[in-house]
């Protein structure tokens, strides 16, 4: 059974980087796509950002120029590059693979 099993959370002042890293277990990793969701307390849960598996990427729009996403096959690892953060990005971060598989979640903090 296939797991995902994520690191790379903490508290970061605003305007600091982050890297999130999904580790998955399993050799479908590398024909799947992958990707992190957030959901902030009494919020939805909203899609981040996703990447194909032949490395295409989408953003949602607060994100973009701030968050890349990237994929490591061989290390069947998929990452999320946080940069320019802000409060507004704190939340609990989930990794997620097609079509429903999920993490267990990581918590990211944006305070001074």
């Amino acid at each position: 059974q296939v797991q995902l099993v994520e690191s790379g959370g903490g508290l970061v002042q605003p305007g600091g980087s982050l890297r999130l890293s999904c580790a998955a277990s399993g050799s479908i990793f590398r024909l799947s796509t992958v990707g992190w969701y957030r959901q902030a307390p009494g919020k939805q849960r909203e899609l981040v950002a996703t990447i194909l598996h032949d490395g295409n990427t989408n953003y949602v729009d607060s994100v973009k120029g701030r968050f890349t996403i990237s994929r490591d096959n061989a290390k069947n690892t998929v990452y999320l590059q946080m940069n320019g953060l802000k409060p507004e990005d704190t939340a609990a971060y989930y990794c997620w693979m097609w079509p429903n598989l999920w993490g267990q979640g990581i918590q990211v903090t944006v305070s001074s």
